[in-house]
C-alpha cells in the first residue's frame, strides 16, 4: 500500500471513528432520561466494573431525575441486630404488612415505582426479595397472633436468624459528617371545621372532580398562595372546577397540607379523615416557611389514615406506632424498618415498615418519618414524641 493510500486509509478511519463517537454520544444522551428507571440494571452494570466495597447508585428526585450518585456498600452494610427486645405492636403491623401486600398485588403493573430496587440492590435484595419478606413476616404474625402468643418478631434472636440484618447509614450531601438517620414525626391532627364557610371557618379544602380533563390539569398552573386569593371561589376565576370539601382556619390547613392527613371534627357534630389526592406540580422547598411553600395539594374523603399510593383510591391504609415514611424511589416501600436509639441509659428497638411518602423524602437518604398518632393540638404531639428520638439507626429486614 502506497504512503498515499495509508494517509487517506488513517483519514477515512478517523472520521468514522469521530461519527461512532457522535453516534454513540447522542444514543447516551437518548438513553439518559430513562436511564435511572432501571435501577437492577444501572447497578449490576456498576458492580461488574468496581470492585467489590464500590457498588455506585444514582439517585434520583421525585420526577425520576438524576440528582447524584452514592457507593451503596458504604450506605448498607450487613450486620447482627443488637441483643434487645423488639417493640412491635403485632396486630397493627399485621394491618399494615397485608395492606402494602395487598397494594403490591394490585398494582404492580400500574405504579412503575414498585418496580424499583432501588439502593437494597447494592446488597443483592431484588423487589422479589422484598416481596418473599413481607409474606414471611405475615404468616409469622398471623400464627403468633392466632396461638395467643407473644410474637416472635420481638427476640432478636429470631430476627438474626430468619433475616439479613442491613444496617442504614445517613448519607446527607449537605451534612457528610451525619451517620445516624434523623428521624421526623409525624401526625394526624385533628381540627374543627365547617362545611360551609364562616367568618372563623374561612379557608377551603378543595378537591379535584371526578371528572376532571387530565389533558388539561389547569391545577398545576396554580400556586399555593393563587389558590388562597380566591380564584376558585365566586367570582374567581376558576370557579366552579374544584369542590370545597370543607373550611378550616389558616392553621388547620397548613396542618392538613404538612401531614397529608386531617381528621376534621365538623360543627354539626360529625367528623371525617381527609387526605391529600394530587398536587400542583411544584416541589416542597426544604427549609422554606410553611405559609411560603408553593406546593399544593388537593384532597379526597377517605375512612382511615392513608400512605403510599399512585392514586387516592388505591393508597395504604396505615396506622400509628408500625408506620414510616420515606423515599419509596431509592429506598423503597415495603422495607421493613428496626429503629435502634438509647433513652434513658437503654437501647431499644422499635419496628415499622415504610408504607407512606412526601415531598420532604424524594430523594433522601438520611432521614425518617415516624407516624405518631392522632392528637387533638400540638401541644399533645410534642409532649408524646418526647420520648421519641431525634436520631438513629436503623436496620432493614430482608428474609434469608
Amino acid at each position: 500500500m502506497s504512503i498515499l493510500s495509508k494517509r487517506k486509509f488513517q483519514l477515512s478511519a478517523g472520521i468514522i471513528s469521530c461519527f461512532l463517537a457522535i453516534l454513540a454520544h447522542q444514543n447516551i444522551s437518548a438513553q439518559a432520561e430513562n436511564k435511572y428507571t432501571n435501577t437492577q440494571l444501572e447497578i449490576s452494570q456498576s458492580e461488574s466494573k468496581t470492585k467489590n466495597n464500590s457498588v455506585f447508585y444514582s439517585v434520583v428526585d421525585e420526577w425520576q431525575k438524576y440528582k447524584y450518585s452514592v457507593n451503596g456498600k458504604r450506605v448498607l452494610k450487613q450486620v447482627n441486630l443488637p441483643n434487645a427486645k423488639v417493640s412491635v405492636n403485632d396486630k397493627d403491623l399485621l394491618t399494615v404488612l397485608n395492606n402494602t401486600r395487598t397494594y403490591f398485588q394490585k398494582y404492580q403493573q400500574k405504579d412503575p415505582n414498585l418496580t424499583r430496587n432501588g439502593l437494597l440492590l447494592s446488597q443483592g435484595v431484588t423487589i422479589e426479595k422484598v416481596l418473599e419478606t413481607l409474606d414471611f413476616m405475615i404468616d409469622v404474625l398471623e400464627e403468633d397472633i392466632s396461638n395467643n402468643r407473644p410474637s416472635r418478631l420481638q427476640d432478636p434472636n429470631f430476627i438474626n436468624t430468619n433475616f439479613r440484618v442491613i444496617k442504614w447509614s445517613a448519607h446527607n450531601p449537605k451534612k457528610p459528617k451525619q451517620k445516624q438517620l434523623r428521624i421526623t414525626k409525624y401526625a394526624v391532627f385533628s381540627h374543627t371545621g365547617s362545611r360551609t364557610k364562616t367568618a372563623k371557618y374561612n379557608i377551603p379544602l378543595y378537591s379535584l372532580k371526578d371528572d376532571i380533563d387530565n389533558t388539561n390539569k389547569f391545577y398545576t398552573k396554580y400556586t399555593k398562595q393563587d389558590v388562597l386569593s380566591g380564584i376558585y371561589e365566586p367570582g374567581g376565576k376558576e370557579f366552579g372546577k374544584v369542590e370545597p370539601l370543607a373550611y378550616l382556619t389558616r392553621s388547620g390547613l397548613e396542618s392538613a397540607l404538612m401531614q397529608g392527613t386531617i381528621l376534621i371534627n365538623f360543627t354539626d357534630g360529625t367528623k371525617a379523615f381527609f387526605n391529600v389526592d394530587r398536587n400542583n406540580g411544584i416541589s416542597y422547598v426544604k427549609g422554606l416557611n410553611p405559609r411560603l411553600q408553593k406546593r399544593y395539594w388537593y384532597f379526597r374523603k377517605v375512612d382511615d389514615i392513608k400512605g403510599y399510593g399512585h392514586k387516592i383510591d388505591s393508597k395504604i391504609a396505615i396506622k400509628p406506632g408500625v408506620t414510616f415514611a420515606g423515599d419509596v424511589l431509592n429506598i423503597g416501600l415495603g422495607r421493613i424498618i428496626v429503629m435502634e436509639y438509647n433513652r434513658g441509659g437503654k437501647k431499644h428497638l422499635k419496628m415499622g415498615v415504610i408504607a407512606d411518602t412526601g415531598g420532604a423524602f424524594l430523594p433522601n437518604l438520611h432521614q425518617l418519618d415516624y407516624l405518631a398518632g392522632i392528637f387533638k393540638d400540638y401541644k399533645e404531639f410534642q409532649q408524646y414524641i418526647r420520648q421519641l428520638p431525634q436520631y438513629a439507626t436503623p436496620y432493614i429486614l430482608v428474609k434469608k
